[in-house]
């Protein structure tokens, strides 16, 4: 992480010593005001609380405040505040690829000064240089070990008669994955409109998130959910009766990435936070969190596979920031 900040003590908090008749009366002491950073995410309180605590660690008269909510409350807050005149945050750190390159097409992102981009590869970066991914949070099949022997094997098998009424998803109107994934789904020839609507046929629950979703397949009231790996692998680690299983036609995953709002005055602090996400040690605490990391001399969460064992989708990210929007009304439609 680059070292940009000489940042002082308070003036208050300073103790004056050894003052001599030369300094000369009321001479101000040489330092700096506390700086504050504002953040919008859609990261688990708990764990923005961390990277918060390991940055303000590394960065000293540095503050960070928080706005944590769901994507789509975040977007309409941004959007609520760019009709104001100005969008109040320095960064945000949420949701996926195509609500980044929104954001850049309108000018709402300035352009990253960051140096560990350099050690990620180039589909986790922004080629025109406006975000950076900061961890792979693939969606999969979780399931209940009380009621299954192993997870469904595919997307398609959740369109069989054994999973009608037992599956849990999150709200694509909510859920920035959930919105990803459902563009996703509709643009791969195997699935598209037909498998979407025999899903929704299969009389699924949607809850708001995807952390209802890993409760109710840990709790047994869906047997099956489609859910954001991370929280499968925290709710079994808990002890829930709750596994894993990665689709073998494909795993659709956000970046998760961050980015530097273009009105913010503090660019330079800014920068520096999203660098850290992305700094070894930033990766390492997202490993921690049971996040797959973006950079690969971070490891991996106990339990999860190696990226290379798993069949990520790699879509046309353009094809999917453009159909988005359709894709989240046409499976509402289906559920009237």
């Amino acid at each position: 992480m680059k070292n940009r900040l000489t940042v002082l003590a308070p003036l208050l908090l300073i103790p004056v010593l050894g003052l001599t008749a030369c300094a000369g009366a009321g001479t101000p002491a040489d330092a700096a005001a506390t700086k504050t950073l504002t953040v919008y995410t859609s990261e688990p309180q708990a764990k923005i609380d961390q990277v918060v605590e390991a940055f303000e660690k590394a960065n000293a008269g540095v503050e960070v405040k928080v706005f944590r909510a769901a994507t789509g409350e975040l977007k309409t807050r941004i959007a609520t505040e760019k009709q104001a005149g100005k969008i109040t945050a320095d960064v945000i750190l949420a949701a996926d690829v195509p609500t980044f390159e929104g954001y850049a097409a309108d000018g709402s992102l300035a352009k990253l000064d960051i140096e560990n981009g350099a050690d990620l590869d180039k589909k986790f970066v922004d080629a025109e240089g406006h975000w950076v991914g900061t961890r792979i949070i693939p969606t999969i099949i979780a399931y209940n070990t009380g009621a299954l022997t192993e997870a469904p094997a595919s997307w398609a098998s959740l369109t069989e008669d054994t999973y009608k009424g037992k599956i849990a998803m999150p709200n694509p109107d909510v859920s920035g994955a959930a919105a990803f994934n459902t563009a996703v789904w509709l643009q791969e020839p195997a699935l598209g409109k037909d498998w979407m609507e025999k899903l929704v046929a299969n009389d699924p629950t949607v809850l708001e998130s995807n952390g209802p979703v890993g409760q109710a397949v840990a709790e047994g009231s869906a047997e099956v959910g489609i859910v954001v790996d991370y929280v499968a692998r925290e709710l079994a680690a808990k002890g829930s009766p709750i596994a894993v299983g990665y689709p073998s036609d494909g795993v659709p995953y956000v970046s998760q990435p961050a980015g530097v709002f273009a009105d913010s005055a503090n660019q330079e602090v800014a920068n520096d936070f999203v660098d850290f996400l992305i700094s070894k040690e930033g990766q390492e605490l997202a490993v921690s969190q049971s996040y797959l990391p973006v950079r690969e001399d971070a490891g991996v969460p106990a339990g999860a596979p190696a990226l290379s064992e798993i069949n990520l989708l790699d879509p046309d990210q353009v094809k999917i920031a453009s159909g988005q929007a359709a894709a989240v009304e046409f499976f509402n439609s289906l559920l009237k």
